[in-house]
């Protein structure tokens, strides 16, 4: 018997099939959706990984690179170089003011400036307009070193070719637009467009000077039998605490691929917001299916069917619906980036190879399979548990009560295994958990907002309000009677809407970092690389101007802290962000102006003792530092060993000058450096400043705040389009939803308009009153989503993002709005066939 059993189920899950999929296209529509926004996203930034891995050479520009902070390789490194590389590129990277002289005057802007040599690029090939081989391009032309450019940058300068440029105090002609520059990944954020010289070239533009702020960079061609691990661990050993950084082809670009696979990981958390909402709709269609089939679930029940087969009846169509929407939304998301992607891979900043990858679509298939059992186990265990005579009732309300507990324990045994197979694959556990919690609150949040509004419609309906407002009053009695869709709706919008309201709260949060957070009196521009004997003559003319409110300045250097109390810096503070690379270094013989100690007490002024060190309060507890602690900080190459004298707080906010790390004039005494300088003035005093600083000054590099604030902007805005992409796919999976809700509910609307017609009520009114009825439920979601989305909002940002958090009410109302819309224009789209009936037929037809 136990073995016929399911054979039986089959026979009849077959024969039932034939009729055809009618009743489960939203279910299908559903689950594709939800499948194939995970499995493009997932496709995508497979595409970005393995062209980061195979083009892993070209993007660092050699098979590896050691980098030096503000100096060349010593001959003790270059001769290690030298010794294990076939071939060696030594390049710098620095940033300054792109000069060109007019008739009015010059004009200057910021740009990012790579000095190259012959071998240059090792790997990969320099895209010119007009071709021409890059030798030709960095030439001598006329008596002049060439130079090639980005387009924004001539374009924003209006330059030709051949026009003569100057950086610093050498002239350039330009030779050529600057198309494909093959290791632009590897370089990072910039706060200007690539210009690219020879680097001896530069010989004679006194940008290079000591202690001026440049990185060298060396890329090496090794030998096919080199192995990398090998170098990379024997390189470190010799040369890391000499402030050396390594990087290998096979990472060539690790703040790219970390930000790949962090924006990947958050889309695919969005995708699975997705396909909870898609979710809600495969168990509202399997609900409705149900309800189509209580005369043969009857009909079984009386020829003797119990309640195991009746269940496994249904599972198994659900089952082989689950595979076809699976299998359609997997054609879609690996058609869609394998179609569309070659269209937009030249628009990326890193090399995609797009393809049809099998480990985002298994990925993918799994979430579906598993969302779709979450979603239907519950209303399949409900059904089996009916008895016949209910179901030959004609039913207005879905069965309550919970299933059996073993169908429970299934539903909830499944739902931890999607949600811990979503913290492995996304490879941010934490954040997948904590976005799982917020969905089920969410979830959870929206089913008592759905019951509540279930409660107080039904209250409302029979109130003093409704009075002389049968429109109102219809819908509300809808709204609060048995049988509706009040709880499919809000669910299901109201999950999507979330979505874009946390969307939205991070975008204007993210945006708010930069904007509403400057300071009131934010500097005008930084001005680096002052030489020591520039500095005085600086101030003079800068205070000389009267549009100058004050001019901050302070002694630069940079160094990397390598040991923490004579062990390795890593070993003790993990991988926190002051260890990541060099760090701003000063020194002075008084606190900065307005600091605050919080612990141990500032050096004499005369102090003339072992170094010793202020560090940043806040970064010091993050690091696990007090005051009595030892950091050594590599210097130029030089190690120094300092005692940690005192903590202070350090406000990165107001955007002044500001150090992690300060020390006893003593300490650095001897050292080459440079000065810093922030210049607060009157907006339009900015562009007379600069001329006159940048005139008497070559040398000296200005970064304009402005503009650097608007590359950020534009570096968020980026991402938030991406997450809004994301959430917005999300939300049309919702109205995908609430369509099939508001289809599911036509029979019913069609009965009610039939008796309203009977009763004399004109269509108008009816049409009013679903209308009405549509535009509370889109309401009712709006609402919750605007509180979910405000604390999702505020939870990313403060413990993802560690920025301070704000309601930003204009999207929180769009939500809103937009919610009553998506499910007014749902509702009065399947409106009309209701309206069209004839009460009549309808009312002979239920006899």
């Amino acid at each position: 018997m136990m073995l016929s059993q399911p054979i039986v189920a089959w026979r009849i899950a077959r024969r039932e099939l034939r009729g055809g999929l009618k009743g489960f296209r939203i279910f299908l529509a559903c689950l594709a959706l939800g499948v194939g926004a995970i499995a493009a996203v997932g496709s995508v930034r497979m595409a970005i990984q393995e062209g980061l891995s195979r083009e892993g050479a070209v993007i660092l520009g050699g098979d590896a690179a050691m980098r030096f902070t503000y100096r060349y390789a010593s001959e003790e490194e270059r001769a290690w170089m030298a010794a294990e590389a076939d071939a060696i590129s030594e390049v710098v990277d620095f940033r300054s003011l792109l000069v060109v002289d007019r008739d009015d005057g010059p004009e200057r802007t910021l740009t990012q400036v790579k000095g190259v040599d012959n071998v240059y690029p090792i790997y990969g090939s320099v895209g010119l307009e007009p071709e021409m081989p890059l030798a030709d391009a960095l030439g001598e032309v006329d008596g002049l070193p060439g130079l090639i450019a980005e387009g924004v940058l001539i374009d924003r300068l209006g330059l030709a070719l051949g026009d003569v440029v100057r950086l610093g105090t050498q002239d350039f002609r330009l030779t050529a637009t600057l198309t494909r520059e093959p290791d632009a990944a590897a370089a990072g954020f910039g706060l200007g467009p690539r210009v690219i010289v020879l680097r001896e070239a530069l010989a004679d533009s006194g940008l290079l000077a000591p202690g001026t702020l440049f990185d060298s960079i060396y890329r090496l061609q090794l030998p096919e039998s080199a192995s990398i691990e090998g170098l990379k661990r024997s390189a470190r050993a010799a040369f890391e605490d000499d402030g050396m950084r390594w990087r290998d082809r096979r990472n060539g670009a690790p703040g790219v691929a970390n930000f790949v696979d962090r924006l990947g990981a958050f889309l695919v958390l969005v995708g699975l917001a997705g396909l909870a909402v898609g979710g809600i709709g495969v168990s509202a269609a399997v609900r409705a299916y149900l309800e189509g089939k209580t005369d043969t679930i009857a009909t079984l029940k009386t020829l003797g069917a119990d309640g195991r087969t009746i269940f496994l009846v249904y599972l198994m169509q659900i089952g082989l619906l689950t595979v076809l929407g699976v299998a359609l939304g997997l054609a879609l998301g690996a058609a869609v980036p394998t179609l569309l992607g070659p269209l937009f891979a030249d628009q990326l900043p890193v090399p995609a190879l797009f393809s049809v990858f099998s480990a985002p679509l298994v990925e993918a298939a799994i979430y579906g399979v598993l969302a779709s059992l979450v979603f239907t186990i519950w209303p399949l265990a409900r059904a089996r548990d009916i008895r016949a005579a209910g179901l030959f009732r004609d039913m207005t309300a879905p069965a309550h009560g919970l299933p059996r507990p073993a169908y429970i324990g299934l539903t909830v045994a499944l739902l931890a295994v999607l949600v811990g197979l979503a913290a492995w694959f996304s490879g941010v556990a934490e954040l997948a958990l904590w976005a799982a919690g917020g969905i089920v609150a969410a979830l959870v949040a929206l089913a008592f907002a759905a019951r509540g509004a279930h409660w107080l419609a039904k209250r409302l309906a029979r109130s003093r309000l409704t009075r002389g407002r049968p429109a109102l009053r219809l819908a509300l009695g809808a709204v609060g009677g048995p049988g509706g869709e009040t709880t499919s709706v809000v669910l299901s919008l109201g999950l999507g809407l979330t979505v874009l309201a946390t969307v939205g709260q991070i975008d204007a949060n993210l945006r708010g970092v930069i904007s509403d957070e400057l300071p009131d009196a934010a500097p005008a521009y930084f001005f680096v690389d002052i030489q020591n004997d520039q500095l005085s003559p600086f101030l003079e003319e800068a205070e000389a101007d009267p549009g100058v409110l004050s001019v901050e300045t302070a002694p630069m250097l940079r160094g990397i802290i390598t040991k923490i109390n004579g062990q390795r810096a890593r070993d003790v503070a993990g991988g926190h962000w002051v260890l990541s690379g060099d760090r701003g270094v000063t020194y002075g013989a008084e606190p900065p102006e307005g600091a605050r100690i919080t612990a141990g007490e500032w050096w004499p002024a005369d102090y003339d003792g072992p170094p010793l060190v202020s560090f940043a309060e806040e970064e010091a507890l993050e690091m696990g530092l007090e005051v009595g602690d030892t950091l050594t900080i590599n210097i130029l190459g030089r190690e120094l060993t300092a005692t940690i004298a005192n903590l202070r707080v350090v406000e990165f906010r107001d955007m002044g000058i500001n150090f992690i790390m300060m020390l006893n004039p003593g300490a650095l005494a001897g050292a080459p450096h440079t000065h810093i300088a922030t210049v607060y003035a009157e907006e339009a005093a900015e562009g007379r400043l600069l001329r006159s600083l940048a005139g008497t000054f070559p040398n000296i590099s200005a970064v304009r705040v402005r503009d650097a604030i608007d590359r950020v902007t534009e570096a968020l805005g980026s991402i938030a389009a991406a997450t809004s992409w994301g959430a917005a796919a999300t939300l049309f999976t919702g109205f995908v939803v609430l369509i099939g809700a508001a289809a599911a509910g036509v029979r019913r609307r069609v009965f009610e308009a039939a008796v309203l017609k009977a009763l004399g009520a004109v269509r108008g009114r009816i049409l009013a009153s679903f209308a009405l009825r549509s535009a509370i439920l889109g309401a009712s979601a709006g609402t919750v989503a605007i509180v979910a989305g405000g604390i999702a909002g505020w939870a990313v940002m403060t413990f993802v993002m560690d920025a301070g958090y704000s309601f930003e009410p204009i999207s929180a109302v769009a939500i809103v709005v937009g919610g009553a819309l998506a499910s007014l224009l749902a509702g009065l789209g399947f409106a009309l066939r209701p309206l069209a009936a004839r009460p009549a037929r309808v009312l002979r037809s239920r006899e």
